[in-house]
């Protein structure tokens, strides 16, 4: 099969036959039809991570949002047959863990990362291998397409996990996205169809239009003539603060912006890793924090037990993930795709379905 495969550092992928993967005896195979390409792939394309000893290892697979058919099954495996449509999480659980068995198999004690380590090989690859394939693959509802389920992948997912688990957004909370690439974008929709007032902030005024498209209700940019910080322009665009602010991006100006946006008893939610500059450290206002009782968390993909969750909420709002997609790529592409993240030139959510 044709696989696009880490081989050096910031440099292109290698597009080339290796075997097809044999599903274990827990396990499964699928056809992929189509995966996202996402900043989490630019990180591991980078050589990020070794501050965290999470550094992708040369040689592996990338790709962490796929979606697409089943075409074996290992013989332990009961909820899956050859010909189901099906989505796979990132984030991979051994399905009997504590925290799997509470549905919090995103931050599984065994668990691996899809696309990030020698034994969970990706999806850039016209295969790919699920293991504990009963509890880690998710049907597809018969509405939703391979493409839009990819666009689901990681970052919507993410985005859903983060405010709806995570910060618990409900109706009329005024939320603040930093970032608006495909997992801002996908916050941006997600905590609109939750019924909170979103306010955007990026630097490109493309990704703000998409960000309006997509439910925002008022936007941000911190480069135009306003000469106010991004903290202040949000505080006076929600009365005061927000009460929740999510950095999708994961630099330090970002983080600190979110947190600064906040109203006291504000949440603060990390979902963007952070890059060379700031090596997974970020300083913060504590005492600031601590003085209006801010409250901040991370959050990491989603269990796979909450996709029924997200497919009701898509299924019952006007969300659409297809329309975050703003370009479908070959698998040659994804190397040019990557080095675009560079400079930050990708907007929206670009999905492979040309394996």
């Amino acid at each position: 099969m044709r696989a696009a495969i880490l081989r050096e550092y910031g440099e292109p992928l290698a597009v080339r036959d290796v075997p097809a993967p044999e599903p274990t005896p827990d396990g499964a195979v699928v056809r992929v039809e189509a995966c996202g390409v996402c900043r989490s792939d630019w990180h591991a394309w980078a050589g990020h991570g070794e501050w965290a000893d999470d550094r992708v290892p040369r040689g592996q697979i990338l790709g962490h949002e796929p979606a697409g058919e089943v075409v074996a099954v290992g013989d332990e495996v009961g909820r899956f047959r050859p010909g189901d449509r099906v989505v796979v999480p990132f984030s991979l659980g051994d399905g009997t863990c504590p925290y799997c068995r509470r549905g919090a198999g995103n931050v599984c004690e065994d668990g691996r990362a899809l696309g990030f380590e020698p034994d969970a090989q990706g999806a850039f690859a016209e295969r790919v291998a699920v293991p504990a394939a009963d509890y880690n693959l998710v049907e597809r509802p018969p509405w939703l397409g391979a493409t839009a389920a990819a666009a689901l992948g990681c970052r919507y997912m993410t985005a859903y996990h983060a405010l709806a688990e995570r910060a618990g957004v409900g109706g009329g909370d005024a939320v603040a996205v930093h970032g608006c690439g495909g997992v801002g974008l996908s916050a941006v929709q997600v905590a609109a169809a939750l019924g909170a007032r979103v306010i955007a902030v990026d630097v490109d005024d493309d990704a703000l239009a998409l960000a309006t498209d997509s439910g925002a209700d008022a936007t941000v940019n911190p480069t135009d003539a306003d000469s106010r910080s991004v903290p202040e322009r949000v505080r006076d665009r929600t009365d005061g603060g927000a009460d929740v602010s999510v950095d999708a991006l994961g630099i330090a100006e970002t983080c600190r912006n979110s947190v600064r946006s906040l109203r006291p008893r504000g949440t603060h939610v990390q979902v963007g890793l952070t890059t060379e500059a700031e090596r997974g450290e970020v300083s913060l206002p504590t005492d600031w924090m601590t003085r209006w009782e801010i409250s901040f968390i991370g959050s990491r993909g989603m269990p796979p037990t909450s996709y029924p969750d997200l497919f009701a909420l898509i299924e019952a709002t006007e969300v659409d993930p297809a329309a975050l997609v703003t370009d479908e790529l070959s698998l040659s592409e994804v190397s040019g795709r990557l080095a675009a993240m560079d400079e930050y030139d990708a907007r929206g959510v670009e999905v492979v379905t040309d394996l």
